[in-house]
C-alpha cells in the first residue's frame, strides 16, 4: 500500500455548496477522482476530476484498487457521515487499501433544529429514509424527535401510523429543499398531516405535549382484553427477568394469546423486533388493538400455528413459549435450526406440559433447564375482612435451545 493514497469520505451536508465546510471542499479540489451517488454529484463542481457515479460501498472499493493512478479520492455522502451513512462500512473496506480519513458535515436535523431555534441534544433521531425503521414508539414516549423521511410509500405509511395509533396532538415540523433558495419548513398537526406534505426527501421535527412513560411493566387492567386468555402481570414480570432482553434482541411470543408478553416486551425494549404468533383470528385482532393503544409498532402479528409459522420469520435471539398445543417438540426443533442456543422460557399450568419439557430436555432439545413455580394469591375483601385468593400455580421453566444436530 503506498502511502501516499488516501481516500476523503466526505460529509457534503443537505447539497448547496454553500454549507460545504472549508475542509471538505479543500479535500474535494485536491483529489483526483470524486465517487458519489448522482445527487451528490451533481451538488458539487468537480471540473477537472474523474468522476465515478457509484454509492455501493464494495463498487467503491473495486473503483479505487482498479485505479491507482488516484492517488488522493474524494467519496461523497448526504448530510453527515456519522448519521445513518454509508461510510460506516466503506471504513472497514478500504482499511487495507489507503488512507482513510472521514470529514463531516452538516446533517439535516442539525440544520432544521438550528432553522427553529430549538436544540437536539435531547430529542431522538431516528432515519426512516429508504429503511423499514419503527418509529412510532419512540416518538409516542418522546417529547421530541427528529426523523429523515424519503422513500417510497413513506408519506402515505407515515400519515396513516400517525391516525391509527391516535397520535393527532403532535405538532410536525416539516423541512425540505433545506438550504436552497426554495426551501420551504411548515408546520402541521398530528390531525391535519397529508401525504402530500411529505413527499420527497424530508427532515422532520416533532413535538409531543404528552409523551407515554418509557420502561414500565404494565398492569393488567390497562390490556384490552375480550374472552382470550392472559398472562398474569406477576407471571409476565418472572418470565421476562427469565429471559433476559435486551436492546436489538428478535423476540418470539408463541401462543401470545392478547399480546401481553409481546407488548410489555416492545415497551420495555425500544429496539427490540417482536413477533407475536398466534392462531386464534379473534386474539390476533387483540394483539394490533393493543398494540395500538400502547403505540409499540416493533411487535408484528403473525397469524398461523407454530411451529409453521415461523419458518419464515427473521432468526430469534428470545423465545416465549404460552401455549405449543402438544407441538413444543417440533417448535424447539425449528427454533433451534434457526439459531441455535436461543434463550427460551416457557409457561405451563398442566403437570403434562411439564412432562413435555422434561421430555424435551432428555432428547437434548433443551439445555440449562430450570424449573420454578410461581403460586400468586391477591386479597379479596369479605365484609370486614381481607382474604387470599389463590390463582393457578404456573410452572415458569427457563432454559436454551439446543441447535443442529439435535437428536
Amino acid at each position: 500500500m503506498s502511502d501516499k493514497r488516501k481516500a476523503f469520505l466526505i460529509g457534503i451536508g443537505m447539497g448547496n455548496e454553500g454549507t460545504l465546510s472549508a475542509e471538505a471542499r479543500k479535500a474535494i479540489q485536491e483529489s483526483d477522482c470524486v465517487i458519489g451517488a448522482k445527487r451528490m454529484l451533481e451538488a458539487i463542481h468537480m471540473e477537472g476530476k474523474a468522476v465515478h457515479c457509484e454509492y455501493m460501498p464494495e463498487r467503491i472499493r473495486e473503483i479505487i484498487a482498479s485505479h491507482p493512478e488516484y492517488q488522493k479520492t474524494a467519496v461523497l455522502y448526504s448530510g453527515d457521515i456519522g448519521f445513518y451513512s454509508g461510510s460506516k462500512e466503506l471504513y472497514g473496506l478500504l482499511k487495507d487499501l489507503c488512507e482513510v480519513k472521514g470529514i463531516p458535515g452538516i446533517a439535516s436535523i442539525v440544520y432544521l433544529a438550528a432553522k427553529l431555534h430549538v436544540s437536539w441534544e435531547d430529542a431522538r433521531l431516528v432515519s426512516i429514509h429508504g429503511r423499514k425503521q419503527p418509529y412510532i414508539h419512540i416518538v409516542a414516549r418522546h417529547r421530541k424527535t427528529f426523523l429523515l423521511l424519503g422513500g417510497s410509500g413513506q408519506a402515505e405509511d407515515f400519515c396513516s401510523k400517525i391516525k391509527d395509533y391516535s397520535l393527532t396532538d403532535l405538532k410536525i415540523w416539516i423541512g425540505k429543499d433545506l438550504s436552497y433558495k426554495d426551501e420551504s419548513i411548515v408546520c402541521r398537526s398530528g390531525a391535519d398531516i397529508q401525504p402530500e406534505d411529505l413527499q420527497g426527501l424530508a427532515a422532520l421535527y416533532v413535538e409531543n405535549p404528552s409523551p407515554m412513560e418509557k420502561g414500565v411493566q404494565i398492569r393488567d387492567d390497562a390490556f384490552i382484553r375480550g374472552n382470550v386468555p392472559m398472562t398474569k402481570e406477576e407471571i409476565r414480570a418472572v418470565s421476562l427477568a427469565k429471559l433476559e432482553l435486551s436492546e436489538g434482541c428478535v423476540f418470539y411470543d408463541i401462543g401470545a394469546g392478547t399480546g401481553s408478553i409481546a407488548v410489555t416486551a416492545a415497551v420495555l425494549y425500544e429496539n427490540a423486533q417482536v413477533y407475536a404468533i398466534e392462531r386464534k383470528p379473534e386474539a390476533a385482532e387483540l394483539i394490533r388493538q393493543n398494540r395500538r393503544k400502547f403505540c409499540v409498532d416493533q411487535v408484528e402479528v403473525i397469524e398461523g400455528t407454530a411451529p409453521e409459522a415461523l419458518q419464515d420469520l427473521k432468526a430469534p435471539t428470545h423465545v416465549f413459549i404460552g401455549g405449543s398445543l402438544g407441538s413444543l417438540e417440533g417448535i424447539l426443533r425449528c427454533i433451534g435450526e434457526k439459531s441455535p442456543s436461543v434463550r427460551v422460557v416457557l409457561n405451563a399450568i398442566t403437570l403434562e406440559t411439564v412432562k413435555e419439557a422434561l421430555t424435551a430436555e432428555e432428547k437434548g432439545l433443551l439445555w440449562d433447564v430450570e424449573i420454578i413455580q410461581a403460586g400468586i394469591s391477591r386479597a379479596k375483601k369479605v365484609a370486614d375482612h381481607h382474604m387470599m385468593m389463590a390463582q393457578n400455580p404456573i410452572y415458569i421453566i427457563s432454559a436454551r435451545i439446543a441447535g443442529k444436530g439435535i437428536r
